[in-house]
């Protein structure tokens, strides 16, 4: 279970998975902090916007919304299909070794399974597996997380050694809509490794995923995260990353639809010259609940980070987004940049945003900024009498209004795959 209050499931002291010697102490001390922190309360500071018990309490499984999620089973799985990636299944929250790719070998990669690692007394993840999490439940307490590793007995540990052309893909499918599911993964790039990552898919009626990333000196990684198909589930997912010296992260998240989705990402540039992108576009119908939560420290000289999220909402739909840059004392000539903005389509939808900064470096460059605003008449009058239908005009313009944030994406042919998608959503809604 995701942990629930009682009395529907939840139990302060849980049976642990059982674990090998590298991995027993590491679920042993996040249970004693999660413990610590208990459950995530409305009153806290970074849960405002977001009720966390349609995460931590059993929920009656409602359609989310007129829409919500129509016609969409099956479309954002195989978004990127095109891309040709090395895929790897994981069916109600465990390995499908039969609908995963039937050579799981690349060159300069070591993938392993989380369940058979765990039953070994050693790993090279040991230095990962809930060690990045551990970083990050300071300033702000992350009691999910913590929950996660705690009780994670499915993912994948992927170590690259060098510059991974293929891209792996991580596809969830899910039967059984009353399923609490939980993954952990770990990635580890060496020095100079280049690797993509793909997460598409749904699973569970509540699912809880934790994504630890180690960036050695000058590796680049690419995610590309597509979300929000399935109509009834809760669903929260953390990123957890530790930059090296001139090591390249990128990160964007498409988000259709869904019930409740709860992105959080907390990213720490520990090397020099290191960059961290981290992007998200949200297209939301009737009573969904979008939440992107991004916490980014600036722990070195010369970093620069990107936070850009755009947000489509309609018919009570409702988004949040609340971003932090922190910048250490040491970490002078940052260059830190912050945009969140939301197109609302009707006036029943909702857009709630929280940026913030925090500096304490005096050579610096940091902004942030959050509109919210709708259709410009203007720009859509001028489409009609060019010819253009009321639906077609409508689309288009929120195509412009998302360009930026696909811009986010670096490889272009999947920003491409990407915007394929944020048109079939459009025209999934026959009428804005």
């Amino acid at each position: 279970m995701i942990g629930q209050a009682k009395p529907d499931g939840y139990t302060p002291a849980p049976n642990l998975p059982q674990s090998g010697a590298w991995l027993r102490g590491l679920r042993e001390a996040a249970l004693v902090r999660f413990q610590a922190m208990g459950l995530p309360q409305r009153r806290d500071e970074y849960w405002r916007y977001t009720d966390p018990t349609r995460l931590t309490v059993a929920q009656a499984a409602t359609v989310s919304g007129a829409g919500a999620g129509a016609g969409a089973g099956g479309v954002v799985s195989a978004a990127f299909d095109a891309a040709q990636a090395l895929q790897l299944v994981f069916t109600d929250g465990v390995f499908d070794g039969a609908a995963s790719s039937p050579d799981l070998a690349l060159d300069g990669v070591e993938i392993d399974h989380l369940a058979e690692a765990c039953a070994h007394d050693l790993h090279w993840a040991r230095d990962i597996y809930g060690q990045l999490e551990t970083n990050g439940q300071t300033p702000v307490a992350r009691p999910l997380a913590a929950w996660n590793t705690a009780m994670a007995a499915q993912g994948v540990l992927i170590r690259v050694r060098a510059a991974v052309l293929r891209p792996i893909q991580i596809v969830y499918q899910g039967t059984d809509m009353q399923a609490d599911l939980i993954l952990h993964h770990c990635i580890r790039l060496e020095e100079g490794a280049q690797l993509t990552l793909l997460e598409t898919g749904c699973s569970g009626a509540r699912s809880n995923h934790v994504l630890e990333v180690d960036l050695g000196d000058r590796a680049q990684f690419h995610h590309l995260r597509l979300q929000g198909e399935d109509a009834v589930a809760a669903r929260v997912t953390h990123i957890f990353a530790q930059l090296g010296c001139d090591s390249h992260m990128r990160s964007f998240t498409l988000s259709a639809d869904g019930a409740l989705i709860r992105n959080e990402a907390v990213i720490e540039m520990l090397g020099a010259d290191a960059s961290a992108h981290i992007a998200g576009a949200a297209l939301g119908k009737g009573r969904v609940h979008h939440d992107d939560t991004i916490f980014v420290t600036h722990g070195a000289p010369n970093c620069e980070s990107r936070q850009v999220f755009k947000k489509v909402l309609r018919d009570g739909a409702v988004g949040v987004f609340q971003g932090k840059i922190l910048v250490r004392p040491v970490a002078q000539k940052t260059d830190g940049y912050q945009i969140s903005q939301a197109l609302l389509l009707d006036d029943d939808a909702q857009f709630l945003a929280k940026p913030e900064l925090e500096i304490y470096a005096d050579d610096v460059k940091c902004s942030h900024g959050s509109t919210t605003g709708a259709l410009d008449e203007t720009a859509l009058f001028y489409l009609r009498s060019r010819g253009v239908g009321l639906v077609q005009a409508q689309a288009l313009l929120v195509l412009a209004f998302l360009a930026e944030v696909l811009e986010e994406i670096e490889d272009r042919d999947l920003a491409a795959l990407v915007q394929t998608q944020l048109e079939m959503w459009l025209d999934r809604q026959q009428t804005l």
